[in-house]
């Protein structure tokens, strides 16, 4: 790793390992927007039966498949031959493979042969090895396959054994790969457009050295496959960076389950370590509880000793439990129903029905009822009913306000496509009021020379720019 701390430190980043959470990426200095960026060791795109994505770029437009191996999807000769070096090796041993262990082929597979034949090329030189790219750094990251069930360990010798099976390398280890295989799902990150839509998988060794916190300081965009981990407050020197790893919107629990699960690690950060006391149970409460039933009434409710219901915590009304029960029923038959429909002007009513229930029962800030919401935006969208979304994404702007940190992406997206609906429906003035509040915090998080963010302030300069053609014709007139 010595050659590691000397690459981070001309970036102003030191290596250290704490006793409780091992390795940790240090701040050297004071930091404010980019901290450190990687490309990955290996990534592959999610393509599946439905859906294709270029090897290179993930791009899914001028797609053509290669005609060797026919796995592999490039949309130009640019991409292809960045690629060649390491799928010229990959499509020989897919090309052998009959069409229906192809079939066996996921993506998951597809980047464990990539990361065999990757430290192959390097070990003979035909790609160049540097400290922040070479296959030690992959070695050294945790497996926790101590902590893994027996099912787990038993699915990944399978998966072991195929890409065993394709290679056909002497000299693999089964249990390596096994054990590699367990590292992919601690370690490897879902490679996201600038609107946080997952395109693929990479895996970044430097990156994943970043631990996570509920309260991050820090956040990982990509900007096509690289990752870039920027700052979102001032980080002083010495000071831990940190990331976060799952969903924040959510309560202490929901979260410390999600990471046990995914992760295999108890967090332990400012936000974790309030668990169980009032501030915690009030935010869980809001998140995944109930309102009260007295409308005009914005409390929290909190179960009742004897279990029979649930009490507001604001002005004392009880909640029956049965009637709770009645209407959770009905939105889950809805909700399936929705789930299972291929009609958008069916799952419309299905969701909008959803809603209707959901706001009886959850509280307006209910984290449930805003996934709801973002469903109904999607599909309004789909059937572009562009005044309807509008209604409802202004509706989840104060839900995001409120659980999500000030310079948080999310928050800077539902800004910008609000931004969008005002301005496509004339209302010019919250327009430029919605992009500048999404430009305020998109430029912390995404810098400002993406095409994506170019896009965004050239929306922002029209907007204002029709603004003032519009006041210059009133006074005018």
């Amino acid at each position: 790793m010595e050659e590691l701390q000397a690459s981070l430190q001309p970036r102003g980043l030191t290596l250290s390992t704490f006793h409780d959470k091992g390795r940790s990426l240090l701040a050297a200095r004071d930091f404010y927007p980019v901290i450190i960026s990687q490309e990955p060791y290996v990534c592959v795109p999610n393509n599946s039966l439905s859906e294709s994505r270029c090897d290179g770029c993930f791009s899914k437009s001028n797609l053509k498949k290669c005609s060797a191996c026919h796995v592999v999807w490039y949309c130009g000769s640019s991409c292809q031959k960045l690629e060649w070096k390491l799928h010229r090796l990959e499509c020989q041993l897919l090309a052998k493979l009959d069409k229906e262990r192809r079939k066996s082929v996921t993506p998951t597979i597809r980047m464990m042969v990539k990361l065999y034949l990757r430290r192959k090329l390097q070990n003979g030189n035909v790609i160049p090895v540097t400290a922040m790219d070479n296959y030690n750094l992959v070695e050294a990251l945790v497996s926790h396959m101590s902590d893994i069930d027996e099912k787990q360990l038993l699915l990944y010798a399978q998966m072991a054994n195929l890409v065993n099976l394709i290679l056909q390398l002497p000299n693999n280890d089964i249990k390596e790969i096994a054990e590699n295989f367990s590292k992919f799902a601690c370690n490897a990150h879902t490679i996201c457009d600038s609107e946080l839509r997952p395109l693929g998988t990479g895996l970044y060794p430097v990156i994943s050295i970043i631990n996570h916190s509920c309260l991050p300081n820090a956040v990982l965009i990509f900007e096509g496959r690289l990752a870039v981990v920027r700052a979102v407050q001032h980080i002083p020197k010495d000071s831990e960076v940190s990331i976060s790893y799952v969903e924040t919107a959510a309560s202490t629990i929901t979260r410390q389950k999600t990471l046990k699960e995914q992760y295999l690690f108890t967090c332990t950060c400012v936000r974790c370590n309030k668990l169980g006391q009032y501030g915690d149970i009030q935010e869980s409460a809001i998140l995944e509880g109930y309102r009260c039933r007295d409308n005009g009434c914005s409390g929290f409710l909190l179960r009742e000793s004897d279990e029979k219901g649930f009490v507001c915590q604001q002005c004392g009304l009880i909640r029956n439990k049965e009637e709770i029960r009645k209407i959770a029923s009905d939105i889950k038959a809805l909700s399936d129903k929705a789930s299972s429909s291929g009609n958008l002007q069916e799952a419309i009513v299905l969701y909008k029905n959803i809603e209707k229930l959901q706001k009886e029962v959850y509280h307006p800030f209910s984290i449930i009822l805003l996934r709801t919401r973002e469903k109904l935006l999607e599909i309004l969208m789909q059937l572009e009913e562009w005044k309807e979304a509008l209604t409802i994404c202004r509706l989840t702007i104060p839900v995001y306000e409120r659980f999500y940190p000030g310079f948080h992406p999310l928050l800077g997206l539902q800004y910008y496509s609000c931004g969008k609906l005002e301005w496509l429906l004339g209302e010019t003035d919250d327009a430029i009021k919605s992009f500048t509040k999404a430009v305020d915090i998109l430029r912390i998080t995404h810098g400002t020379s993406t095409p994506f963010m170019k896009e965004l302030l050239m929306k922002l300069e029209e907007a204002r720019a029709e603004a003032l053609f519009k006041l210059s014709s009133r006074e005018d007139s």
